[in-house]
Formats: structure tokens, C-alpha cells, sequence
């Protein structure tokens, strides 16, 4: 026994020294040996191969317990009213002025600084202006409870409905998006100006010439942006992953909460 559980350990320790290499192949390495570490000790130390399959197989349902303890009580309103937003400090975002000062440098005005808040969830938003280039960038902040997280994007709005965005959110989204808006993900590893270059080929790649681009009228920015985020509530009630609750809320249909749980998987499979 004492040797089984040596051997447990040791993998668990080796699965633990690939994943802090910043190299894929040793990172993913690591990731199946947490793998292989659970069937170990259900194998070894609990005796049983069946264990050791259910325990290697919990790594992939772990995100239920969130889905079922938080998520399936939230709730998220319908109209999230935006206005106006004093910037974050340092310490909730320490790179802020600097990813601001980078996307000015490529000729963005600041508009405004824009969110919605309700209960433990914030969201703030930096919108610039890109004037002839008819690209809206919007520097974005998600907070919720203690987990924060912040993300670019880049939206151009066709005459004709469609909407375009170059994104570095950085996990799988948590809704549905609306057939009329068409996303690039940009790996978010380059800086500001080779995502402008990413969504600039993004247009291109979709036939879109800037003649066919409506020009933003900045005091119409938070009318378009709360507008947009209504259509995607509706999209997703629609579908069934969202329903209302009341007048002014929503939460996550148990379709919702599956779809939850495979958007983790994806991301499961992808920062392996």
C-alpha cells in the first residue's frame, strides 16, 4: 500500500512540474497526469478500476457543482442600463492606462467610460472611437464576487444589421450569440495594432468595404450598445438557455446550464 501510494504522489508531483512549464506539450502532459493520478489512486489506493474511472471522469463534471450552487440561483437582468462609470483603480486593473494609451496610439478617441452594474456583478466599459475607420474599440472589465477579468474588442456595424467583432475574451462565451453578429477571435497575445491588422482582414475576409460601415454617432453609443445587449437576451430566450423571472429578471434554463457545461469542456480541451 505504502508503495502504491508512492507512486500516486510521484505522478501527481511530475503531472504538477509539466504544467509549470510554459511549453504546450509539457503543459498538456501535466494535464493528463492529474488524469492519470486520479485513476491511480482510485486503482491502487481504492482498489477498484471502476473508481478509478469514475474519479478521472469527475475532473469533466467538477463544473457542475458551480452550475448547481451559484448558477442555477442567478439571476441576471433583462435591461442592463448603462451609464456612466469612473474608471477602475490600479489595483482592480493594473493595465488599464496602459492598454487605453496603446489604442490612442493608433489614433482611437476616448468616448466615455460606460457600465452596468447589479448585485456582486460589474461590468465597465472604455469606449474609444476609431472616426473614418468606423471601428468602435471598447476596453471591457467583468467582475463578479472576487473573480475579475478583462478583455478588447473591436466592432464595425454594416448598413445592412451585421455586426462584426475582432474579440480577445478569453474564455468560451456564456450565451448565445445573435446571428447577426459575426465574431474573430484574436489570440490576444500580439498587441493592439495586430488586432486592428486581424479585424481589418476579418472585413475583408467577409466582402466588407468601408463604404458598406455605418459611421458611430458617439451620443448614440450607449443607446446602440444597450440595444445590442437586449438582442442577445432575446436570442438566447429564444433558444431556451435563458428564462424570464418576473418582470425585469432572467437565469439559466437547465438547457442553459448544459450549455454552460460544454462551453467549459471546450475550454477544458483548449487550455490544456
Amino acid at each position: 500500500m505504502i508503495s502504491n501510494l508512492i507512486l500516486v504522489v510521484g505522478v501527481a508531483v511530475l503531472s504538477a512540474a509539466c504544467r509549470s512549464f510554459e511549453n504546450r506539450a509539457f503543459f498538456r502532459l501535466g494535464t493528463l497526469g492529474f488524469g492519470a493520478t486520479s485513476f491511480l489512486a482510485g486503482w491502487l489506493l481504492g482498489g477498484s478500476v471502476w473508481l478509478g474511472v469514475a474519479l478521472t471522469a469527475s475532473w469533466l463534471f467538477l463544473p457542475w457543482l458551480e452550475i448547481l450552487t451559484r448558477i442555477r440561483h442567478l439571476r441576471i437582468p433583462i435591461e442592463r442600463t448603462l451609464k456612466p462609470r469612473t474608471p477602475p483603480n490600479r489595483a482592480s486593473f493594473p493595465g488599464f492606462s496602459d492598454i487605453t494609451d496603446e489604442i490612442e496610439t493608433e489614433g482611437f478617441e476616448h468616448l466615455e467610460d460606460i457600465g452596468w452594474n447589479h448585485e456582486d456583478s460589474r461590468q465597465f466599459f472604455r469606449v474609444l472611437d476609431g472616426g473614418t475607420r468606423k471601428i468602435q474599440a471598447c476596453i471591457c472589465l467583468a467582475e463578479q464576487h472576487e473573480f475579475a477579468f478583462h478583455y478588447t474588442t473591436l466592432t464595425s456595424r454594416a448598413s445592412d444589421g451585421r455586426i462584426f467583432m475582432t474579440w480577445n475574451y478569453p474564455f468560451s462565451y456564456g450565451l448565445k450569440l445573435p446571428p447577426q453578429l459575426k465574431v474573430r477571435r484574436f489570440s490576444g497575445l500580439g498587441p493592439f495594432s495586430e488586432m486592428l491588422k486581424t479585424h481589418a482582414q476579418f472585413l475583408k475576409g467577409q466582402g466588407i468595404e468601408s463604404a458598406q460601415l455605418l459611421t458611430e454617432d458617439p451620443n448614440e453609443t450607449i443607446s446602440t450598445m444597450q440595444s445590442e445587449m437586449r438582442e442577445q437576451i432575446s436570442h438566447n430566450i429564444d433558444l431556451g438557455l435563458l428564462k424570464p423571472e418576473g418582470d425585469k429578471l432572467i437565469r439559466y434554463t437547465p438547457r442553459g446550464m448544459f450549455f454552460l457545461w460544454i462551453q467549459f469542456l471546450r475550454d477544458f480541451i483548449r487550455f490544456s
